[in-house]
């Protein structure tokens, strides 16, 4: 990643942060920065994705605006890490992506969209889409299975690639040159910090996004996102399993498990986003990094969509709608799938890699510590 007029401005407040060390017990950024004399851009890029935003730092430090010093680190670090995804996301050409997402986020999903809708009525008459089918394997008579599991199939694994290959570029550019897999205590402590969102704590009470009050409600709609993502996730898993193991065809029972973490983490995945949109549209926007707005926007968008489309779909499968309940839905799933590598779904994975990294760090620094 080279030098931008961000990192600058980063190098300069973690320079004044490492003097003052007020603020050590809030987040894993600060312990973090205390064992570095210097920062290069590697060491900036790790440290603004190991911060989760939550606004304690800029409420409680002495410097942040109107102080002449105006140490702001939520918003010079919201800044570092898009520049951080747009450095080193592949193919690099794509990189550029990050900077109008919003824009981007929207374009993917119409290309999505359109994607879906062309198929479809290349392999069917159009008044099959408004037609209700009943029988077992009714969504398979709009787009046959194979081809829906070839076409998302291709697309997810090329995002999987993608987001891989990036992390790959983050990961050795923050320095580091041992792999995860060589420390399982460090993957192990980095998977528990993922799991229970650590850090979202704010080193006490919660985000202080909107005032300088605490509150917990950022993370409990954290949880909801997070969890209901893996609950669709695992949906689609056991569809799979259903489908290929047991040749058992879509749509399923409403309590089979298909349906039922299906439901679950389509409401988890209603409630999540819609919060978060409420959050940050009354975040202060003194420390909030407005040109990542659309990115933010457009991946809380998605996620909502997806969700919303698949209930209605599982709704009203026995009825007319089903055919264009069903090219919505797939539209908006695989502008979901495109704008994985290119859009907001990347920072869980840099802030995973970047807490495997500090747990690497501190067992380090404790087996070196002079013994008592």
């Amino acid at each position: 990643m080279l030098e931008t007029e961000t990192t600058k401005e980063a190098e300069r407040l973690m320079t004044i942060c490492n003097a003052c060390r007020y603020c050590e017990g809030i987040c894993a950024v600060f312990p973090a920065m205390e064992i570095r004399s210097n920062f290069a851009t590697g060491d900036l890029s790790y440290l603004a994705n190991l911060c989760h935003n939550c606004g304690a730092c800029f409420h409680d430090c002495q410097y942040a605006p109107p102080h002449e010093f105006g140490v702001n680190v939520p918003k010079t670090f919201a800044k570092l890490r898009r520049e951080s995804y747009e450095a080193y996301t592949w193919p690099a050409f794509l990189g550029p992506l990050f900077r109008s997402n919003g824009v981007a986020v929207c374009l993917l999903s119409g290309l999505g969209f359109v994607l879906i809708l062309g198929i479809t009525l290349l392999m069917n008459e159009p008044a099959a889409l408004f037609q209700a089918h009943t029988d077992a394997g009714s969504f398979y008579a709009i787009m046959p299975h194979n081809v829906m599991a070839t076409l998302f199939g291709s697309v997810f694994l090329f995002a999987i690639f993608a987001i891989i290959m990036g992390v790959r570029n983050f990961w050795r550019a923050t320095g580091e040159n041992e792999t995860p897999l060589a420390d399982p205590p460090s993957l192990t402590q980095a998977l528990h910090d993922t799991f229970t969102l650590k850090y979202l704590d704010g080193g006490g009470g919660g985000c202080s996004t909107g005032t300088d009050q605490p509150s917990p409600w950022r993370k409990r709609f954290h949880h909801a996102t997070f969890y209901g993502f893996l609950l669709c996730f695992a949906a689609t898993t056991t569809g799979t399993i259903y489908h290929y193991v047991f040749d058992w065809v879509a749509p399923y029972g409403y309590f089979s498990l298909p349906n039922i973490f299906g439901t679950v983490g389509g409401i988890g995945l209603l409630v999540g986003p819609a919060g978060l949109w409420w959050i940050k549209r009354k975040m202060n926007e003194e420390m909030a990094e407005l040109s990542n707005r659309g990115m933010d926007m457009g991946f809380l968008a998605l996620l909502f969509l997806t969700s919303l489309t698949g209930l209605l779909l599982m709704i009203l499968r026995e009825t007319p709608a089903m055919g264009t309940l069903l090219i919505i839905h797939l539209g908006v799933v695989m502008g979901l799938f495109l704008a994985f590598p290119y859009g907001k779904f990347v920072h869980g994975i840099y802030r995973f890699a970047a807490l495997i990294r500090y747990a690497m760090e501190r067992r380090r620094d404790l087996k070196h510590a002079p013994a008592e």
